[in-house]
């Protein structure tokens, strides 16, 4: 019966992580002002028809905090790489140089980083339902096997540590939290 409750908690905690993970991309497409080349991780170029992710027609670099290069692989994708990335509708005006696309990052306004610090708050919360919804399904499954006969003690057991875990992915939840609410009301 043990097994069985070693591979509950296992499953929780690798759900857990999940939530965790997710927090720290959706954090990466969360830009607190510094150019990087997460932030163009959106945005796909219709490559010959095919929608195609831009860092697989292009490289993109910072060459500064508040500008990124685009360096196209086929100097033809610099009109459909532009377009991509006004489509994408993340706030950027491109200019192209016949050689690459050149983005200006705009500092950040107060009520913009005021937003930004919102939509952070947002993704946490999701992550943390998302620890809530692990605990509560390793808490069901846990009842099933006390009612199938796994001792009383065992699974009270079991519960603490689901709980003992929820703890602790909530607390990191917080932390990625207020690290990111540092880096974007840095001006």
């Amino acid at each position: 019966m043990t097994e069985e409750i070693d591979f509950i908690l296992e499953s929780t905690e690798e759900s857990m992580n999940g939530s965790i993970a997710h927090l720290e991309k959706s954090f990466l497409n969360i830009r607190a002002g510094k150019a990087s080349p997460q932030m163009l991780g959106s945005v796909f170029v219709d490559y010959y028809g095919t929608q195609t992710p831009l860092s697989q027609v292009a490289n993109v670099n910072t060459p500064d905090a508040r500008t990124l290069t685009i360096q196209p692989y086929e100097k033809s994708m610099l009109a459909p790489i532009e377009k991509a990335i006004m489509i994408a509708n993340l706030g950027f005006n491109p200019m192209n140089n016949g050689d690459v696309v050149i983005i200006s990052v705009p500092p950040l306004t107060e009520e913009r980083r005021r937003d930004l610090v919102k939509q952070a708050k947002a993704e946490s919360e999701d992550a943390k339902i998302g620890i809530r919804n692990a605990r509560k399904d390793a808490n069901s499954d846990i009842k099933k096997l006390e009612k199938e006969g796994t001792s009383e003690d065992f699974c009270k057991k079991a519960e603490d540590e689901v709980q003992n875990l929820t703890n602790a992915f909530i607390k990191k939840v917080d932390e990625l939290l207020a690290a990111k609410e540092v880096e974007i009301l840095k001006v």
